[in-house]
């Protein structure tokens, strides 16, 4: 369908209204240029919807859950994200059950967790330590693109050495137990990539020091909390956001000078084939997908009863056992083969924001890796692996939604086979996302900019990859020389959660029986 008229002329146009693309548009409307987004669906937020999926006052988050970069990352700190949405931040960031009702926590306070790993207390804090206390220096380094020189040397230079330390084949050390290395391990697994690889170890590493510097914090009411702010802020300087509108070709778009893209790099290579080099386009070609994942969302009648209370502290649960167990699952999935047991990760918000379910209800979030492509319904292996460490789990389910990776690129065309990082997040293709640029976000073709997670910093909702397309555009097509200020205006901020409506933790007198 056509999305405008020959008469619509626009300084900007973003195709796409997930984190990056609202990010880009808030940023172009922001200096005051005339912005218009484009959304297939009809909702906006790409992964940061929240849906009723499996019973009706059962809200599901459709892709991200828990933010650790929502305090940390430079646009979302920029914009005051903090101050235009709600957030709780449990006391725990997250947890791995390990055999024999055992289980290694990272808790928000590095001490704490430190203590409560004995004998291995003193590495663990050596090694994050270091990275808490350079936080932000931290989300400098990892948010930016890694061909740069960076802002902080010796922050980027001890993050480095750690990284390859714990990305090589002696990731065991300098630990003595189980417990640190899942802690670890569990964290890595979030890339989809094979174990130990170094790439896996920095996205961790960086979400470990996140953990422990501002936690991970939940939206209150869901992740597409976030996406409305940031699209309130769009429409409230000028900005237009049209859904229910797919784009075939750049022919069904108004005039504009600037195309902002928000899709797989495939895609925006696909629309801008006229406009763009032959050999950009090979140098795309080239780009590669990686693994997919197969999501299961539930409605529980009651919480997980976890074995181990101490999983009550937190919202995200990592089911991988030791750190040979989490890479033997990841790497069977890098080797085309569906893991078993799997990896599952696991977010249970409704332990500390009420609004997502009925009273005394809950809503699990799930995920578990698999080959690109799959069809395979892994519900029951999600379910098994989850009564490993929660006996009784089963029968609190009264509703189930899923999608295989399959039906996660069908619900969402970035997920090529399923792939929720809009290509394989590997260390070749974060120097190269996606292609080697001191600008990559900038394409070879008349006013075309790559913003999604296709482009450095790469995946995650950190908003980055827009706030960067859209600066370069700023910079090249309208010769600014200054950003404009993204903090919320007047009537933007909301107040603090209520402390009585959104509990720290569960307590214990609501806890299954055992």
């Amino acid at each position: 369908m056509s999305a405008g008229t020959s008469t619509d002329r626009l300084d900007a146009i973003v195709i796409g209204s997930g984190p990056n693309g609202l990010s880009a548009a808030v940023t172009l409307a922001r200096a005051g240029l005339s912005v218009r987004v484009y959304e297939r669906n009809a909702t906006i937020g790409g992964g940061l919807r929240t849906e009723e999926v499996t019973l009706p006052g059962f809200r599901h988050d459709i892709c991200s859950a828990v933010h650790p970069l929502a305090f940390a990352s430079g646009f979302f700190r920029k914009f005051g994200l903090e101050k235009r949405v709600p957030f709780v931040v449990p006391s725990a960031s997250y947890g791995n059950p390990l055999d024999g009702g055992r289980v290694a926590m990272a808790y928000l306070d590095l001490e704490r967790t430190a203590d409560a790993l004995g004998v291995d207390g003193p590495a663990w804090r050596n090694l994050l330590g270091p990275l808490v206390r350079e936080a932000d220096a931290v989300a400098q380094f990892t948010g930016s693109q890694i061909v740069q020189v960076p802002r902080h040397p010796l922050v980027a230079a001890r993050f480095g050495l750690t990284a390859l330390a714990q990305g090589g084949p002696w990731w065991d050390l300098p630990f003595r137990t189980e417990a640190p290395g899942a802690l670890l391990s569990g964290v890595f697994a979030h890339t989809t990539l094979p174990l130990p690889s170094l790439a896996g170890a920095a996205a961790g590493l960086t979400l470990a020091t996140y953990a422990h510097a501002r936690g991970w914090p939940i939206p209150v009411g869901g992740s597409q909390a976030i996406a409305e702010a940031m699209a309130a802020d769009v429409r409230a300087h000028g900005g237009e956001i049209v859904t229910d509108t797919q784009i075939d070709s750049l022919a069904d778009l108004p005039d504009a000078r600037v195309i902002v893209f928000d899709t797989h790099v495939a895609t925006a290579a696909r629309l801008g084939e006229d406009r763009l080099p032959a050999g950009y386009l090979r140098r795309i070609s080239r780009f590669r997908d990686g693994n997919g994942v197969f999501k299961a969302d539930f409605a529980l009648s009651g919480p997980v009863p976890w074995t181990n209370p101490e999983l009550f502290e937190t919202a995200t649960v990592h089911l991988g056992g030791t750190r040979r167990d989490v890479a033997r699952a990841e790497n069977a999935v890098d080797a085309g083969r569906h893991s078993e047991p799997p990896y599952v990760l696991l977010s249970q918000p409704s332990l500390f924001d009420p609004t997502r379910a009925p009273a005394g209800k809950h809503v699990l979030w799930t995920y578990t890796h698999t080959p690109r492509g799959s069809t395979e319904d892994r519900t029951e292996a999600i379910i098994h692996r989850i009564e490993q460490f929660a006996p009784g789990f089963r029968d609190l389910i009264i509703g189930t939604s899923t999608m295989n990776a399959v039906q996660m690129e069908q619900h969402n065309p970035n997920y090529i086979g399923g792939d929720i990082s809009a290509g394989a997040p590997d260390f070749a293709q974060l120097v190269a996302r996606p292609v080697l640029s001191s600008d990559p976000w900038r394409m070879p073709g008349r006013g075309l900019y790559l913003a999604s997670a296709s482009a450095a910093p790469g995946p995650g909702v950190h908003g980055l990859g827009g706030y960067y397309a859209a600066r370069s555009a700023l910079r090249h097509e309208f010769g600014f020389t200054r950003m404009p200020d993204l903090a919320p205006g007047p009537g933007q901020t909301i107040p603090a959660p209520d402390a009585t409506l959104v509990p720290d933790a569960i307590h214990p007198h609501t806890l299954p029986e055992q």
